[in-house]
């Protein structure tokens, strides 16, 4: 009896952990993108830059999907803002520049109550980054976390579709 009931105490405590998990993240063949690591010795490692726009994903989500949503994205590339500087160490600054936005591209379906409203594949970046920055930001990744607010902003609270 004690087994029958513990069994199904896990039943219920696993549905309810996938039922409070409105964020599916996926970061698809990570060594294939574009610049998500240092490959001069100076700037973030490969695991750094996932593990920051995976806290960035999951804190916008957190604060963006309303009860009954769920978002899956598959991130297919990643260029972060600006270049590395060569040879000036592991925690150098990227050289940032009005050329040099940062781009991620997504695979993307936002679900209520498991019905797919929005779906799309697209890239997501602005050239004009720079005139909103907000000044003396410490993350590093504060001009990615810019325009993945904006496109949370606009996908996923306004359901706006991808221009094009």
């Amino acid at each position: 009896m004690r087994s029958v009931l513990a069994a199904c105490l896990l039943l219920g405590l696993a549905h309810t952990a996938r039922a409070e998990a409105p964020l599916t993240l996926r970061f698809v063949a990570p060594e294939r993108y574009t610049d998500a690591q240092s490959r001069t010795g100076s700037g973030p490692t490969l695991r750094t830059t996932i593990g920051g726009l995976e806290r960035i994903f999951r804190d916008l989500a957190g604060r963006t999907l309303h009860p009954g949503q769920s978002l899956t994205v598959d991130v297919l590339d990643v260029d972060l803002a600006g270049t590395d500087l060569p040879g000036a160490g592991p925690t150098a600054p990227r050289l940032v520049t009005d050329v040099t936005p940062p781009r991620l591209r997504l695979r993307y379906a936002l679900r209520e109550r498991g019905r797919v409203v929005l779906a799309a594949e697209e890239t997501v970046t602005d050239i004009n980054f720079l005139l909103r920055a907000r000044p003396g930001g410490s993350s590093s990744l504060a001009y990615e976390r810019d325009i993945l607010a904006a496109w949370f902003g606009a996908r996923i609270a306004r359901r706006e579709p991808p221009r094009g």
